[in-house]
């Protein structure tokens, strides 16, 4: 039974990820970007670190609380692979975070918003992200069906 709660809360995280980083990629767009959608995209940005710990923490969960055992994971190279798209993911992340902290420090000071080209390369960078997160699960389900040991 445990391992089946393991497995709802990591793929409720992973969901949660993708729904965040969706909206984010979704509303970053030049001509839909004013300071309501700027205070939206900030809050997207918070709520996306938060799946993204818990994307960490619920798959550390399963790792070393599930069924299998840590040993079998981490001889696995499914797992490596799928913790290395995760960390390229979470290496992109932080240049969003500031680039969306730098654009709301600038709308308090002088009310003005990021140029389109910044807005296009936020969305890239974002779309990036959550293209590489799509990989993901592709390397989970034959992990879970026990290829790749």
């Amino acid at each position: 039974m445990t391992e089946a709660w393991l497995a709802f809360f990591h793929l409720s995280a992973v969901l949660g990820w993708i729904v965040f980083a969706s909206a984010q990629a979704a509303l970053c767009r030049p001509e839909w970007l004013n300071a309501a959608a700027l205070a939206r995209l900030r809050r997207l940005d918070t709520l996306l670190w938060v799946a993204t710990a818990a994307v960490l923490v619920t798959g550390l969960l399963r790792i070393y609380g599930g069924a299998k055992g840590a040993a079998w994971y981490w001889g696995n190279w499914l797992l490596h692979l799928k913790l290395t798209l995760f960390i390229v993911t979470v290496v992109m992340m932080p240049g969003t975070t500031r680039r969306l902290s730098r654009w709301a420090a600038r709308h308090a000071a002088d009310g003005s918003l990021p140029p389109a080209g910044e807005v296009n390369g936020v969305r890239r960078l974002v779309m990036t992200e959550t293209h590489v997160v799509a990989l993901i699960p592709l390397a989970a389900v034959f992990l879970a069906r026990g290829f790749g040991g």
